[in-house]
């Protein structure tokens, strides 16, 4: 690059430093990342953008855009919902920002929305029917809500669920379809009746092998013959204790935009195993076969592959339980703290079937660690929350990293993850920026 194109840059880093990072991606000589920026001509542009000096930033990994520099688009009304970011309007998909997930039960308003059709209207819930068929159920029958509740015990428990494509942003070569942050992630209250209950009464066949949703969504395109989505899984999967066909959501009525009336929750896998506005369950001798269950929709390759590659639908596989993740709800990203005063920090961590073991939090790019304090689940399948304090040794730009390890010894990932097709399952450490002064 000559010094006349890298005063340039600078000088874009200083104004938007999203363009200059888009700038700098373009040209094959720079080795820039979505998530990075030039470590030796990019690091002194980085602290004169930031406005102070990087006390670690000999520990920075190579290709490390601040996290001071993460973009967040202005909230956009939701009805019912507060503070969420719209990526798309047409089906309605929105995130929320990490600082608004500190709860440690995401309420309703903050739940985020992912959306494949288009939610149904006028909705009524005293005439709602949920049938049960399909080649390996032995009754097929069909429920209202009320036949759900006087039929069944009704279970509350607090389960989280993930869009798979969660993270999607961070890939590159960039991935198609709505581009994730963190936000696509919540651990409400559900309750309703165990699936396993419904399929045991109408009776599972011994060749099941699947069970498979269908919803009132409409597809985009308003052909009525077409679905939006119809996902499903394995059998044994649907009869897990935790598998619910839920009508509430932390005491209340599912919100419209995350599957009033009735919705399938079968936390730890991609979110879109758990279908909204559900109207009817088949229990399948194969795998589902409904739209989207298809490589390569929720599919990754069945191994590692370089980035770009162009992967064969033959060559993947479903996505099955998410992997070990962790959020940082506090502090938001972006604030000033005191150096005289200690940094409480705290979030949230899950790790699809499994259970999380430790969570740990890094204030120099990760070249050392040290533990939080976790709490453990509500009960399994819900997230655990973890908690700790930090205390910064002079001022400058630091960033707080959290990482978490399941019982398997299984840990995050420092940056983005293995690159698949459609940007799936990054769980990469996330990252607060916080100014010290």
């Amino acid at each position: 690059m000559r010094n006349s194109d890298k005063q340039g840059i600078d000088s874009l880093y200083e104004k938007d430093p999203i363009a200059a990072d888009r700038v700098l991606w373009g040209r094959k000589s720079d080795p820039v990342s979505r998530r990075g920026f030039l470590k030796n001509s990019g690091l002194l542009a980085m602290s004169t953008a930031l406005g102070m000096g990087i006390p670690f930033s000999r520990f920075m990994p190579a290709g490390l855009i601040p996290a001071a520099f993460a973009a967040e688009s202005s909230p956009f009304e939701i009805a019912g919902k507060e503070g969420l970011i719209v990526l798309n309007d047409r089906p309605i998909n929105a995130e929320t920002p990490a600082h608004l997930l500190d709860d440690q039960v995401t309420p309703n308003r903050y739940m985020f929305i992912r959306n494949n059709g288009v939610a149904p209207e006028n909705v009524n819930p005293e005439t709602w029917q949920l049938e049960i068929g399909g080649e390996s159920v032995e009754r097929p029958t069909s429920f209202s809500i009320a036949d759900l509740k006087q039929r069944f015990e009704e279970v509350t428990l607090q389960l989280q669920l993930e869009c798979g494509g969660n993270g999607r942003s961070e890939f590159v070569p960039g991935a198609s379809g709505n581009q994730w942050t963190t936000g696509a992630v919540g651990c409400p209250s559900f309750s309703g009746v165990r699936l396993r209950d419904v399929l045991n009464y109408c009776g599972v066949l011994s060749d099941a092998e699947y069970i498979g949703y269908y919803g009132a969504d409409t597809h985009l395109s308003g052909d009525p013959d077409l679905d939006a989505i119809s996902r499903g899984v394995p059998i044994a999967k649907a009869l897990e204790r935790e598998s619910l066909i839920a009508w509430s959501m932390n005491g209340e009525d599912i919100p419209l935009q995350n599957g009033f009336p009735l919705r399938l929750v079968c936390a730890g896998w991609p979110a879109s195993v758990s279908g909204k506005w559900l109207n009817k369950i088949v229990v399948r001798n194969q795998i589902h076969d409904g739209e989207k269950m298809a490589a390569p929709s929720y599919s990754v390759p069945v191994a590692p592959v370089a980035a770009g590659t162009r992967v064969a639908n033959e060559d993947m596989r479903i996505i099955e339980s998410m992997p070990v993740k962790s959020l940082i709800s506090y502090p938001q990203s972006g604030i000033t703290q005191n150096i005289r005063e200690r940094l409480t920090v705290r979030g949230h961590a899950w790790a699809g079937d499994t259970q999380v073991a430790g969570v740990f939090i890094s204030i120099d790019f990760g070249a050392t660690w040290l533990p939080s304090a976790l709490e453990g689940a509500a009960n399994r399948l819900a997230w655990q929350n973890w908690e700790t304090w930090v205390q910064f040794p002079q001022a400058g730009y630091y960033e707080v990293w959290a990482r978490a390890m399941d019982l398997q010894g299984r840990s995050q990932p420092m940056v983005v993850p293995g690159w698949n097709p459609r940007g799936y399952l990054n769980n990469a450490c996330h990252r607060v920026a916080v100014q010290v002064v």
